[in-house]
C-alpha cells in the first residue's frame, strides 16, 4: 500500500526540490527517489538554473553537448543516398581491423592510469585491464590511492575521507594532508541528508514530532469506549 503525502512532505519537497540534490530530500523523507521527482514533476517543480549549474547536478562533467549537437540545418554527408557504407573516408578510417576490439569494449576503452570524474564528483584513476574485475573495480578513487601509498591497506570497516574544505578533483592537491581515515559509521553521519542541511533537518525533525501527536491521537481515540 502506498503512503500516503503529508502537507509537510509536500512542503518539504516545495521549498527544497528547486536548490537541493532530490537524492537528500528522498533519503530525508524515506521514500524511493522515483517517487520523489515523480511528485515534484506533478507539482509542477523544476530545478533552479544556479542549482543545474552546480557541481550538485553533475552538467559540468565531461564535454557539454551543446559542443556536439547535431544543428537544425545541417546537411548530413550521406543525405539521399542509401549503401554508402565505405563511400567516405571516415567509415574505411573506422572499420574494425583483426585484433581489434569491437563495439562497446573498443569504444569506451581507456589505458591504465586514465582518470574520470564520476558521478558523485570524485577523482578515480584506472588501475588494472584484468577482465576478471569488474569494470568498475578496475577504477579507484585518487583519494585513497595516495592514503594508500602513505599508509597501506585501508582497515576494513573504514574508508578514506577528504578534510572539510579540502576536497577537490585536481590530483596534484589530492595529498596525504588533505585526507583522513574515519569509521564507515561516522562517514555515514556526515553524509546524512540532516548533516548537509540543517534546515532540511529541523523541518524533518518537526514532521517527526506532528506524525507522533497525529498516531498518539488516533490510538487515543480508538481506545476511547464507544
Amino acid at each position: 500500500m502506498k503512503r500516503p503525502w503529508s502537507d509537510i512532505d509536500l512542503a518539504i519537497i516545495q521549498q527544497f526540490y528547486p536548490n537541493s540534490r532530490t537524492e537528500d530530500i528522498a533519503a530525508a523523507l524515506g521514500r524511493p527517489l522515483s517517487s520523489v521527482y515523480n511528485k515534484a514533476l506533478g507539482m509542477g517543480l523544476r530545478k533552479t538554473l544556479e542549482y543545474l549549474n552546480s557541481p550538485d547536478a553533475h552538467r559540468l562533467d565531461g564535454v557539454k553537448g551543446s559542443q556536439t549537437r547535431f544543428l537544425k540545418g545541417n546537411q548530413p554527408w550521406n543525405a539521399g543516398t542509401k549503401g554508402t557504407s565505405g563511400l567516405h573516408p571516415n567509415t574505411v578510417r573506422c572499420h574494425f581491423r583483426k585484433g581489434e576490439r569491437r563495439g562497446a569494449a573498443n569504444t569506451n576503452y581507456v589505458p591504465i592510469g586514465s582518470e574520470r570524474i564520476t558521478k558523485d564528483g570524485y577523482l578515480e584513476r584506472k588501475v588494472t585491464d584484468d577482465p576478471n574485475i569488474v569494470p568498475a573495480r578496475r577504477w579507484v578513487g585518487v583519494h585513497r590511492l595516495v592514503w594508500e601509498a602513505a599508509h597501506g591497506p585501508i582497515p576494513p570497516g573504514h574508508a578514506v575521507a577528504f578534510l572539510p574544505g579540502r576536497r577537490t578533483t585536481d590530483a596534484a592537491l589530492i595529498t596525504e594532508d588533505a585526507l583522513e581515515l574515519v569509521s564507515r559509521g561516522e562517514l555515514a553521519r556526515r553524509n546524512h541528508p540532516r548533516a548537509r542541511s540543517p534546515e532540511l533537518a529541523q523541518l524533518v525533525q518537526l514532521k517527526g514530532a506532528i506524525t507522533r501527536q497525529v498516531n498518539r491521537i488516533s490510538r487515543e481515540a480508538k481506545e476511547r469506549p464507544r
